[in-house]
C-alpha cells in the first residue's frame, strides 16, 4: 500500500523543514570566523534575547503559519482560486514565481516600514526581531507572533493567491522564500553565494538594517531592493574586511555621519 502525501501538506511542511535543515546548515559554517560580519563574542554579548527564546519563539510562528496555510489551500480548493494540479508550463510558473516575488516584497516592505514609523507598534511589537542586533540563521523569523501573521504569513497568502500558482508550485515558492530569508540573516560573506550574486538584497543589506545607524533604511525583503530605491530608504554601503578578520557592512560615509 503506498502512502500518498497531499500537495496541501507538503506546501505547509516542507518549508518549515527546509527552514531547520539549512539554518542548522549555517550553524556549522559559523565556525568559520573569516567569513563572519560579526564576531562571535558579538553575536554572544550584543543579542539581547537567549537563542533558546528565539528557538521557541520560532517555531511558535512556524505553527501558526501551518494552521494558516492549511486553512488556506482548503479555501482555495473550494472555491477554485488555486492554479491546476502543477501541469503549467515552465514560463507560466516563471511568472507565477515572479508574481509571488513582487506580491511578498511590496506587502512586507510597506508593513515593515510602518513597524518603524509607528511608536507604538515597533515598541512593543517589531523591537522583538530586532532584539537581534547580530542576526543568525535560525533568528531570522524570530518575531512577535502578531507581526510574523502580518508580515509572513498574510502576505504569503496574498503572495500565494495573486499569483495563481498551484499547491504543488507554493511547495518551490516558500522553500525558496525561507532558503532567501534564512541566507539574509545568516551573517557569513561566503564566495561563492549566488543570492550574493544575483540578489542585492543579502545577507549585508538586511545586516545594515539591524544596526542602529541603518534602523529607518533597507526595509525591503526578502528579495529586491526596489521600494527602498524608489522611496528613499536605501542605504549604500560597502562590504569591508574587519581588522581582527571577518568581514564589516559599512554604510557610505554621508550616511554614518548623518
Amino acid at each position: 500500500m503506498e502512502l500518498e502525501v497531499s500537495d496541501h501538506l507538503l506546501g505547509t511542511f516542507v518549508p518549515i523543514v527546509v527552514y531547520w535543515v539549512y539554518a542548522g546548515i549555517y550553524v556549522w559554517l559559523g565556525s568559520f570566523e573569516n567569513y563572519r560580519l560579526h564576531s562571535r563574542k558579538d553575536e554572544d554579548e550584543k543579542n539581547l534575547v537567549s537563542k533558546g527564546t528565539v528557538v521557541k519563539g520560532v517555531i511558535l510562528q512556524q505553527t501558526g503559519q501551518a494552521i494558516v496555510a492549511i486553512i488556506l489551500f482548503t479555501v482555495a480548493d473550494n472555491s477554485g482560486e488555486a492554479g491546476g494540479e502543477g501541469n503549467a508550463s515552465i514560463v507560466v510558473l516563471l511568472g507565477q514565481f515572479l508574481t509571488a516575488m513582487i506580491c511578498l516584497d511590496t506587502w512586507q516592505y510597506f508593513m515593515h516600514r510602518y513597524m518603524h514609523q509607528n511608536k507604538f507598534l515597533y515598541r512593543h511589537i517589531h523591537s522583538q526581531h530586532h532584539r537581534l542586533v547580530v542576526p543568525y540563521a535560525y533568528g531570522a523569523l524570530y518575531n512577535h507572533p502578531l507581526e510574523g501573521l502580518i508580515l509572513d504569513t498574510i502576505g504569503g497568502a496574498i503572495s500565494f493567491l495573486v499569483s495563481g500558482m498551484s499547491p504543488r508550485a507554493s511547495i518551490f515558492f516558500f522553500s525558496f522564500a525561507t532558503i532567501k530569508t534564512v541566507d539574509d540573516h545568516c551573517g557569513l560573506m561566503l564566495p561563492g553565494n549566488l543570492f550574493h550574486v544575483f540578489f542585492g538584497n543579502n545577507t549585508a543589506y538586511h545586516d545594515v538594517h539591524h544596526q542602529l545607524y541603518g534602523n529607518k533604511y533597507n526595509y525591503s525583503q526578502p528579495f529586491f531592493v526596489m521600494w527602498d530605491k524608489i522611496l528613499g530608504t536605501y542605504m549604500p554601503y560597502s562590504v569591508e574586511k574587519r581588522e581582527d578578520g571577518g568581514f564589516e557592512a559599512r554604510p557610505s560615509k554621508e550616511y554614518k555621519e548623518a
